[in-house]
């Protein structure tokens, strides 16, 4: 074999074979199946990690496909094609309630922890029955460890258990709390909790104004920074609650140290992740009509802010509602949220629908690809609402997004290969890096005996490559797929 001053390995499932270039491309045609989507990866050294590089689609009866392939840097670069992976199935399924199993429990959100097992927090009944802050945590298998909603209750409905994160002495969990009797007010809540029992090892409320809550925490040097809302002016919402954003800094035991108005830039703050050089902040913009993102440093001095999505054009409706929010290892922003910008109030297309949207960002708050996919079971899209709980990054450089789909209208109802559009099924969309939509899929309960509406709340990955979804089915639902990825 001749080898020129640059040589590439091109890896192809099976087939070795080794191209030299002296130019600045190459042609290289390799077997393919036809009809079928691939991924190519690319990587400067065997010992590094495959990079995705793009999406390769072969044509109707192809056998081989003709690539061009830019020239490189370095001395080596290896590529592999490797069919896209299908669409997941479920692994599987288990749901529990709280300590009253004559009450509904619904999660926000679920996280991956180090153990293995899972962490759910919501809330048993709602915040105007009864409402009481819920976590539960199970093990790798979804098997029950414990439940936590007790000790979290003093008095009263509007109680609201929001997220958690993970530190090396316990689980902290955010959320608000009623703030006297007969009230419906709340107050902000930070509370630590026991990895192996539950038990409650501080609790503490702050009151920011008027009916607040903490929507999302993480640490910091002294202690914990969280976001979320003051003023709300429906407190009975567990999602948007027309408050004013709001960022606090607490010390070790959830004491508050000082606090940061945001209401300039987010009506709700909604998640906080840390990222190089500070923290990434997202939520609602002013009126909930956009996606709203701001990047801080460790004190809270804002270094940028951008607000994303679309403008309302010939009367159409503008709303962008953003509620998910993850920062990949390269710095790297997701969004995820759902739109009806295009609907209207009035006219032949009256009913107003939403559909999923998402967002990449890059770490200076630049748009890299935005994508709006909906009604994923073929019924009449201006009826089915595809809303977007979850988002989690996944190490290709994409991203998997979670939602509920289905329709809520007294005056249409369809069936059809794929179900009934009255029931509610998660809905699960994978990314890869450059936006491109590798596949999409819905679980749902084939009857009732596991709750007739499912929905997705919110998704993480597992450390063997699959997707763990919160499922909304009356009960704290824990769905595990199949593998979506290498780990």
């Amino acid at each position: 074999m001749m080898f020129f001053e640059k040589t590439i390995l091109i890896v192809i499932t099976c087939i070795w074979c080794y191209l030299s270039i002296n130019a600045n491309s190459i042609s290289l045609s390799v077997p393919v199946d036809p009809e079928t989507r691939y991924r190519l990866l690319q990587t400067d050294a065997l010992i590094h990690p495959w990079q995705y590089n793009r999406s390769i689609t072969s044509g109707y009866q192809a056998v081989e496909y003709t690539m061009s392939i830019d020239q490189i840097n370095f001395d080596q670069q290896f590529y592999q094609l490797e069919p896209t992976p299908s669409a997941p199935s479920i692994d599987w399924f288990t749901s529990y309630r709280g300590e009253r199993s004559s009450k509904e429990a619904h999660g926000h959100f679920i996280l991956a922890c180090s153990d293995g097992g899972f962490l759910q927090i919501g809330e048993s009944g709602s915040p105007v029955d009864s409402g009481r802050i819920l976590i539960i945590k199970v093990n790798a298998e979804g098997e029950l460890l414990w439940k936590q909603e007790n000790d979290l209750f003093i008095r009263g409905s509007f109680n609201i258990g929001n997220s958690a994160i993970e530190t090396e002495d316990g689980y902290v969990v955010v959320g608000g709390q009623q703030s006297g009797n007969n009230s419906s007010s709340q107050n902000s809540l930070i509370t630590k909790l026991d990895k192996t029992t539950g038990d409650v090892i501080f609790k503490t409320t702050t009151n920011n104004g008027g009916t607040d809550a903490f929507e999302h925490v993480a640490t910091n040097l002294n202690g914990f920074i969280a976001v979320g809302y003051r003023d709300a002016e429906d407190p009975e919402n567990t999602f948007f609650t027309e408050g004013k954003g709001h960022l606090t800094f607490l010390d070790q035991n959830g004491v508050k140290l000082t606090d940061i108005d945001l209401n300039d830039y987010l009506s709700q703050a909604y998640r906080i992740y840390p990222t190089h050089g500070g923290y990434i902040i997202a939520g609602q913009a002013e009126e909930n009509q956009q996606f709203g993102l701001l990047k801080i440093d460790n004190t809270g001095l804002i270094i940028w802010y951008n607000t994303y999505g679309f403008e309302s054009a010939n009367g159409s409706a503008d709303d962008d509602h953003c509620f998910a929010l993850d920062v990949a290892l390269d710095g790297s922003i997701f969004l995820g949220g759902h739109t009806r910008f295009g609907y209207r109030n009035n006219g032949s297309a009256k009913t107003n629908n939403w559909d999923t949207l998402t967002y990449k960002i890059d770490p200076s708050g630049n748009i890299l690809w935005n994508r709006r996919n909906g009604n994923p079971r073929g019924f009449d899209a201006s009826y089915i609402h595809d809303e977007t709980w979850g988002i989690k990054a996944t190490p290709d450089g994409g991203c998997v997004v979670v939602a509920g789909s289905g329709d809520e209208y007294g005056n249409y109802s369809a069936s059809n290969q794929n179900g009934l559009s009255d029931k509610w099924v998660v809905y699960l969309i994978k990314y890869a890096a450059d936006g491109v939509k590798e596949w999409q899929t819905t679980f749902g309960d084939p009857g009732e005996s596991l709750g007739w509406d499912w929905a997705g709340e919110d998704v993480t990955l597992t450390s063997d490559g699959c997707a763990l979804i919160a499922v909304d089915n009356a009960s704290f639902g824990f769905l595990k797929t199949t593998r979506i990825y290498n780990p």
